[in-house]
């Protein structure tokens, strides 16, 4: 795979083939196209654990909905600002739309100006070919000062990739992320059949080894 550099990604951006061309919208300026990667802003919208008297989240066993439900949306105006605290854990999504093409992927890093402050942007890092759909962000603040997250802020950069070959789907692939256009809560209940699986294997490796 290559990196595009800042010709090739406004070339991408700005290509009348469409499907070629790499959507990035809204791209609000020009300059979050870098030599490398194109800077993304962080949205308006947020997921926060809510508390709650369960013991925790037990993703091979709880449902969809018991995951979801231990979510809260927060959606903060622009011009103001969510305080994230030491050690806390939040979902956020950029305000980009993104549209890749099926020979292009990337990867989503965060930036070291926040980085030097504690806060660590993770996501799942990897972004496969044919991504439609606003980036979901998980952010902690791994410093000891709360942290003021204001959105419409550079809070990561996406850098792409030129696969030598297309990727397209395949007709029986699941997509569990579908174009989302907020943050996305786990989706891991829908693997309960892989849970189920090790379970069933944990029990027969016993057995045999009694």
């Amino acid at each position: 795979m290559t990196v595009l550099g800042r010709e090739d990604l406004e070339h991408a951006i700005d290509d009348d083939d469409l499907d070629r061309r790499l959507v990035i919208t809204p791209l609000l300026d020009r300059t979050q196209i870098g030599r490398g990667a194109v800077d993304l802003r962080l949205g308006t919208e947020f997921l926060l654990l809510r508390r709650t008297q369960r013991p925790g989240l037990h993703p091979g066993k709880d449902s969809q909905q018991e995951v979801d439900d231990m979510q809260e949306r927060v959606v903060v105006p622009f011009g103001d600002e969510l305080w994230l605290h030491p050690r806390h854990f939040v979902l956020a999504a950029t305000l980009e739309y993104l549209a890749l093409p099926d020979d292009m992927a990337a990867y989503v890093v965060g930036r070291s100006s926040w980085g030097r402050l504690g806060l660590i942007v993770a996501t799942a890092v990897f972004v496969h070919p044919g991504f439609r759909g606003c980036l979901t962000l998980e952010l902690v603040n791994e410093g000891d000062s709360p942290i003021a997250l204001s959105p419409g802020i550079r809070i990561a950069q996406l850098a792409i990739h030129r696969l030598e070959n297309p990727a397209p789907p395949h007709e029986d692939e699941e997509e569990k992320y579908l174009a989302p256009v907020r943050p996305q809560p786990s989706r891991l209940a829908s693997e309960r059949e892989n849970f189920k699986r090790l379970e069933a294997l944990g029990e027969k490796l016993s057995s045999r080894l009694g």
